[in-house]
């Protein structure tokens, strides 16, 4: 919504992608929401959110469609406006007629996100909220989905919540005596207020931790597939996937860059990648797709050791510094082409191994489930029992907020209670109220008054 744009105007949308389907949803919300029901459908509005059946006809009286309708009422609406929905048939042109016709009749057609500003504007959502609605129409994956829900439902709000709150008190006790030094407080209590600073600064880095996470739950997880060439990374690549994604020959060599597929499992979305082998005498196209192979596995999170089975008493060496990287917590061998190895014996390695085989499929249900149990440690330990992860917006804020408590805390072990460090607790507050969208100076003032008695 650009500067230019009245807040109090009414909004017209689609609520469904474009294109031909069964139904499609329009969406209106505003102050004209009740007098725009009328004039559509030629009835009053049902009772709130009771559906109903009715023709919606354009301004010269024309029927474009038979609908139906929903009308929500203000304030108990998403926007807390008045506002409608109306369900029509799925045919693009039937949408845009109507759309069209909502103009004519005074609507403005919606800016993305716009329903949603207008909910966090009438206080219906927080900011981080109204972050999970866009977080979970694009979740790619079923963890991704129940991390957006969770915050949706107020989640990364409560955590917030109760952190403000402890930091609201120290404030509101530390600019009572500045402010009002001639009042009858009681004694400042250097060793509590300590205390509660402590408290606040280790549950924003218990949040501000869950980051890595939830880059992981929007982006996937890198899982990269490595060993020397033809042991089979692509044959296993296609078999993860469930489709012929990389090219497979019985030629050394065949993968020189990397490939990448996103797959499914046990509710994660990983990003499978395929890279090429490392041959310790490469030619030079091969050398640059290991020097990518290098760089690729540096930023990944999962590690798919891949060697031939019938070379599983001595396995050809990663370079050092890869396979230094590999821990039971990350990393997975698979003893590929095991139908073609009668005897079983293997070299004792740091990770756990399975026999498989891309070609029949042996194995690989139980290095799928060991593969989904490393994506499983990742999730960072639950907040009050909720799996809470921040995004980069609520991470720069919680950063500046814990540089502020820092600092705030140096200053109560010097002893200082002067103007300063209250201006290290505003700043933490004010930082950790951006990722919520609100600002709390009345609610200090609030707290001052009510806490101390000032005044009587």
């Amino acid at each position: 919504m650009t500067a230019t744009q009245p807040v109090n105007d009414t909004i017209a949308a689609p609520a469904t992608p474009r294109g031909a389907s069964a139904l499609a949803v329009i969406r209106v919300s505003g102050p004209a929401g009740r007098r725009l029901f009328e004039a559509v459908f030629g009835r009053p509005p049902p009772a709130p959110r009771v559906i109903c059946r009715a023709d919606y006809k354009d301004v010269s009286g024309r029927v474009l469609d038979d609908t139906l309708a929903t009308f929500f009422q203000s304030p108990k609406s998403y926007t807390g406006e008045d506002g409608f929905e109306i369900s029509a048939h799925g045919n693009p042109l039937i949408v845009q007629l109507i759309l069209n016709d909502l103009v004519k009749r005074g609507c403005r057609v919606a800016e993305p996100g716009e329903f949603t500003r207008r909910a966090f504007l009438a206080g219906r959502l927080d900011l981080s909220q109204a972050e999970a609605v866009a977080d979970l129409i694009h979740a790619r994956s079923e963890r991704a989905l129940q991390s957006a829900g969770r915050q949706l439902r107020g989640g990364l709000g409560r955590q917030l919540d109760g952190l403000s709150d402890q930091l609201l008190h120290a404030v509101a006790q530390v600019e009572a005596h500045i402010d009002f030094p001639e009042e009858d407080l009681p004694d400042e209590d250097l060793r509590q207020l300590a205390g509660t600073v402590g408290e606040v600064l280790r549950g924003t880095r218990r949040l501000l931790a869950t980051q890595t996470y939830g880059d992981l739950l929007r982006d996937g997880i890198r899982v990269i597939l490595l060993g020397a060439p033809n042991v089979g990374k692509s044959s296993l690549l296609n078999r993860l996937a469930g489709r012929d994604r990389a090219l497979v020959s019985p030629e050394p060599g065949t993968t020189r860059d990397f490939i990448e597929e996103p797959v499914l499992l046990g509710g994660h979305l990983l990003r499978l990648m395929d890279t090429a082998g490392f041959n310790p005498a490469p030619g030079a196209i091969e050398r640059l797709g290991m020097e990518k192979a290098a760089g690729e596995a540096a930023a990944a999170h999962l590690f798919l050791w891949v060697v031939d089975a019938r070379q599983a008493a001595a396995p050809p060496a990663l370079p050092p510094e890869i396979s230094g990287r590999l821990t039971p917590d990350n990393a997975l061998v698979l003893f590929n082409k095991a139908d073609l190895s009668p005897v079983r014996q293997a070299a004792a390695l740091p990770c756990p191994a399975f026999w498989v085989s891309a070609l029949t499929g042996e194995g690989l249900g139980k290095a799928q489930a060991a593969l989904a149990g490393l994506a499983e440690r990742l999730e960072p330990e639950t907040l009050d029992g909720e799996a809470i992860a921040i995004n980069a917006r609520h991470a720069d804020a919680l950063r500046r907020a814990n540089e502020a408590l820092s600092l705030a805390a140096q200053k109560l072990e010097a002893g200082d209670t002067s103007v300063l460090l209250a201006s290290d607790l505003r700043e933490a507050l004010d930082a950790i109220g951006e990722i919520m969208g609100k600002l709390d100076n009345e609610r200090v003032l609030d707290r001052i008054f009510s806490t101390f008695c000032i005044g009587k």
